[in-house]
């Protein structure tokens, strides 16, 4: 472990129960700070047991996770983490929850961020939690999140139970926090198109595995979708994913050659590039320089 990621893994896995499947095993990537991160994968592949194992709840079964140069829940007062179930104590009223928020985080917390992420909702700050919702249980969520400031900011699911406009007005607010603070945001979400917009970095996780770790940059460059005759011969390059239809051969492929004249070639999407690892799981897993740990 080098000290100077936002989080490294190597050798990590987790298991539930003696007898339990591994929901993560033999996980090893580094992810640069300062980056925003999408973590993609199909449900049951590891993704909610990654984002707990960083935010210190769980720990694991093999292998090591270190974040902000530690080990999990030792930089707690720089982590805030957002779970899939958005859970707040139903008994309390808007304000009152960013109140106990300010309380636990004296030293870092920001009220008018807290206040702003409320108010852009409509919410009344006297109304109870139980009658909220589920996306203004979500921006309150985001809200005590957001307000405590941290270095890493880990979101499960963050945008589920918003509507199209609502989402876009809180990633846009996700995406200030990175420009304004550094913060290094790590998210997981199966919309990948909102992704691509907004995050810089990608973590594909599939079968408890890391399939894909880097800039998505660097990874859709890496890669090239083609059009090719069905008699086509791809041997000299790493296949991803390939399938013939009629006459015509298309495949997703890392060119590790110079790409024939004759073929129609093109820079796959995020979503493109995503689905066919998941479509081919004997495709050789990929990982830009920086990433591995």
């Amino acid at each position: 472990m080098t000290g100077t990621a936002a989080i490294e893994a190597a050798a990590l896995g987790k298991r539930f129960g003696r007898r339990g499947g591994w929901a993560l095993r033999d996980c090893a990537f580094r992810l640069p700070a300062g980056r925003v991160c999408a973590v993609v994968g199909p449900n049951g592949a590891g993704k909610s047991t990654l984002l707990a194992l960083a935010a210190g709840l769980l720990a694991p079964s093999e292998g090591e996770i270190a974040v902000l140069g530690g080990r999990p829940g030792a930089a707690r007062e720089r982590v805030s983490y957002v779970a899939q179930d958005k859970p707040l104590y139903p008994q309390l009223t808007v304000a009152e929850t960013l109140r106990m928020g300010a309380d636990l985080n004296t030293d870092r917390w920001d009220a008018s961020v807290a206040e702003r992420v409320v108010a852009d909702g409509d919410l009344n700050p006297k109304s109870g939690i139980r009658a909220l919702s589920g996306g203004q249980r979500t921006r309150v969520a985001l809200a005590l999140a957001l307000a405590k400031r941290p270095d890493l900011l880990l979101l499960d699911e963050p945008m589920a139970d918003l509507d199209p406009l609502a989402r876009h007005q809180m990633m846009g607010l996700l995406m200030a926090q990175a420009a304004e603070s550094g913060t290094t945001i790590v998210m997981s979400s199966h919309v990948l198109a909102e992704l691509e917009d907004s995050c810089d970095h990608l973590l594909l996780i599939d079968g408890g595995q890391v399939r894909i770790a880097g800039e998505i940059d660097e990874l859709l460059a890496a890669h090239r979708r083609v059009s090719a005759p069905a008699d086509t011969v791809l041997d000299a390059h790493t296949v991803v994913e390939s399938r013939t239809t009629g006459r015509q051969l298309t495949a997703l492929i890392r060119p590790l050659a110079p790409l024939a004249a004759d073929w129609q070639t093109g820079t796959p999407t995020l979503e493109e590039l995503v689905l066919s690892y998941l479509r081919n799981p004997q495709a050789p897993t990929t990982k830009t320089p920086e990433t591995v740990a």
